[in-house]
């Protein structure tokens, strides 16, 4: 066996590499308060531009809307070629007691929400009065699509019951038994013409605005439908079918 010499004990043990003290190097922390100034400065302009995007979003929906609403309530046109009598100031619906045609008792004024169409006729209802209703539901019929936004109704007044052969001529309207002097406070026809002579335009609002002079030629309810088209198209944006 070859023994070990000292001097190759002391090269095996000798170690390869110096060993080196571990450095720690220290770094400046960030500056909290300016970090989050500006993370605040950055999140309050995204939240004015967003802000911003939702108003523009909101007035160029509501535009319509609001230029229908200020076109018709305070544009009116009296300048226009009405054909029928615009009524200025307009007359609100009153607030009284009336009865349908079953003598069930209800408010007036519960009829708002919906463009009205009045006839005025005594509850007999002569071949006059017959005339004009037929007229009256031609009229509406004629609107198409858009006679949903139109009630037909039938001021009547007077004692009886409506006659059995008016009864089926009149199952789509809205019978109102309303007293003739009732009637008289709030419409009126024009000079030298009775209440009967009339066709009577309330808004959804309740404000009665225009009256049309019923008259057989055709033409004539072609003006007036072309009154009604004018003023649905207007009110389109903000008035639909249905209370």
């Amino acid at each position: 066996m070859q023994n070990e010499t000292p001097e190759s004990f002391e090269h095996t043990s000798k170690p390869s590499e110096v060993d080196t003290p571990l450095v720690l190097s220290v770094h400046a922390l960030p500056n909290m308060s300016q970090d989050a100034l500006a993370n605040r400065e950055t999140l309050s302009a995204s939240t004015k531009r967003s802000n911003w995007v939702l108003w523009l979003m909101f007035a160029l929906c509501a535009s319509p809307v609001i230029a229908s609403y200020v076109t018709y309530y305070f544009i009116r046109p009296q300048s226009l070629n009405v054909n029928g009598e615009l009524i200025n100031p307009s007359v609100s619906i009153p607030h009284v007691q009336v009865q349908d045609e079953f003598a069930k008792s209800f408010e007036l004024d519960a009829l708002k929400g919906q463009w009205l169409l009045l006839s005025v006729a005594p509850i007999s209802c002569e071949s006059k009065c017959q005339q004009h209703l037929y007229l009256q539901r031609q009229l509406i019929a004629s609107l198409g699509a858009e006679s949903d936004r139109v009630d037909w109704i039938w001021l009547a007044h007077g004692a009886g019951d409506i006659p059995v052969e008016v009864r089926p001529g009149v199952q789509q309207a809205r019978v109102v038994r309303m007293d003739a002097s009732a009637i008289q406070a709030w419409l009126s026809p024009g000079a030298g013409h009775a209440l009967e002579d009339y066709f009577y335009l309330v808004d959804p609002q309740g404000q009665w605005m225009e009256r049309f002079l019923i008259g057989k030629e055709v033409t004539q309810l072609a003006s007036i439908k072309k009154d009604l088209v004018r003023l649905l198209r207007a009110s389109a944006s903000w008035d639909r079918a249905g209370r």
